[in-house]
C-alpha cells in the first residue's frame, strides 16, 4: 500500500512539475533554426528578428545556421529536436517544396509539412522579373513570344533547383507556354552575378536583390509575381495584370514541431507577433526591401495551404529532365 501511495506521489509530483514547466516557459534560451546559410532571406530576417524575440520572451534567442541540401538538413533536425518550445525554424517556401521534390524523385520525403505547425508568416515579397539590359525584349510579352520561337534557346538563371527563382521562372512558362533553358547556380548571389554578367538572360530574383542592381541601370525589370505593384516599381506590372494567373513569392515564417506544447506555443506566438512591430527590427527590414507582412498563426496556417499547393502543383508538371 505505501509503495502505491508514493508511486501515486511521484507521478503527481512529476505532473506538477510539467504543468510548472510548460506555465513558465521559456525558462533558458531559444534556438531559432535557419536552414541555409547567412545572407539569404531566412538568416536575413533571423538576425534582427532576433533580439525583438529576446525583448518579448526575456530570454536568449539564439540563431543558428544549418545548412545543405538546399535547405533540408536545418529543416530535418528541426523535425527531429525535442518537442518542448527550445528549437524553433525560421525557413522559407521550401518546407513545401522539398518533400515535393523528393516524391517526384521517387525519393521518401526527408520530412514532410504536417511535422510542423505555422507560428507566424514574418514577410512575402514577390520575386522579379528581370532581363540583362543587351537583350531587345522590353516586355513579358515580347520574351514569350521569341522563346515560342526559340524553344530552349533563351538561357535562365536560378539559385538553384526548386529555388524561389526556379520556381517562379518554372511557374512562368507553364503560364505563358514559353520553354527556356535553366541554368541553376549555388544561390541568390551567383545566380544574380550570371545575370548581371551577361552569363543568362532572364531571371525571377527577390526584390531585395534586384533593386539596387535595377535602379544601377544594370537590370531591366519587367513584371512582378506578387498580386500588386511595388512601390519602388510603380510602372512594373504584375503578371496577373498581364493575364496570367501566376503569384508566387519569396516568404520566410517562423514554424515548431507539432508535438510542441500548447501552452509554449501561444507563448511563442504572441512574442513573434511583438517582435515584428519592433521599431529595430521594421527599420532593419526596410533597409533590406524585406518589410514585415505579418500573418498569425490561423492565417498563415490558410497561405501556406494554399501556397504549398501552387508550389506542389508546378513541381509535377516540370519535365524529368529539368526536376532532378
Amino acid at each position: 500500500m505505501v509503495r502505491i501511495v508514493l508511486a501515486g506521489l511521484l507521478v503527481l509530483s512529476s505532473l506538477v512539475v510539467e504543468v510548472a514547466a510548460q506555465q513558465s516557459f521559456p525558462t533558458r534560451a531559444v534556438t531559432l533554426v535557419s536552414p541555409y546559410p547567412p545572407g539569404g532571406a531566412a538568416d536575413l530576417t533571423a538576425r534582427p528578428l532576433a533580439p525583438a524575440l529576446e525583448k518579448a520572451l526575456k530570454q536568449p534567442v539564439i540563431v543558428v545556421n544549418r545548412t545543405g541540401a538546399g535547405g533540408a538538413v536545418g529543416t530535418q533536425f528541426v523535425s527531429q529536436a525535442p518537442a518542448d518550445g527550445y528549437t524553433l525554424m525560421i525557413t522559407v517556401f521550401s518546407i513545401c517544396t522539398i518533400p515535393e521534390a523528393d516524391r517526384v524523385a521517387g525519393r521518401k520525403p526527408r520530412f514532410t509539412a504536417d511535422q510542423f505547425v505555422p507560428i507566424g508568416r514574418i514577410n512575402a515579397d514577390p520575386t522579379m522579373v528581370i532581363l540583362h539590359p543587351s537583350t531587345p525584349w522590353k516586355t513579358v510579352k515580347q520574351l514569350v513570344a521569341d522563346a515560342k520561337k526559340r524553344p530552349n534557346e533563351i538561357l535562365y538563371v536560378s539559385a538553384g533547383p526548386f529555388s524561389v527563382s526556379h520556381m517562379s521562372m518554372e511557374v512562368f512558362q507553364q503560364m505563358t507556354g514559353a520553354q527556356m533553358r535553366h541554368l541553376p547556380t549555388t544561390g541568390g548571389g551567383p545566380a544574380m552575378t550570371a545575370i548581371v554578367g551577361g552569363h543568362a538572360f532572364v531571371s525571377a530574383l527577390s526584390t531585395g536583390a534586384v533593386t539596387p542592381q535595377a535602379k544601377a541601370g544594370k537590370l531591366r525589370v519587367i513584371a512582378n509575381t506578387g498580386d500588386r505593384r511595388l512601390a519602388a516599381f510603380p510602372d512594373v506590372p504584375t503578371m496577373k495584370e498581364l493575364g496570367f494567373d501566376m503569384e508566387v513569392y519569396l516568404w520566410v515564417g517562423m514554424f515548431a514541431r507539432k508535438e510542441v506544447p500548447s501552452q509554449a506555443l501561444d507563448v511563442v506566438r504572441k512574442a513573434v507577433k511583438q517582435a515584428v512591430t519592433d521599431p529595430q527590427f521594421n527599420e532593419a527590414s526596410t533597409k533590406m526591401q524585406m518589410p514585415p507582412a505579418y500573418l498569425d498563426a490561423p492565417e498563415f496556417q490558410k497561405w501556406w495551404d494554399n501556397d504549398c499547393a501552387r508550389l506542389a502543383s508546378a513541381i509535377r508538371r516540370i519535365p524529368p529532365l529539368e526536376a532532378k
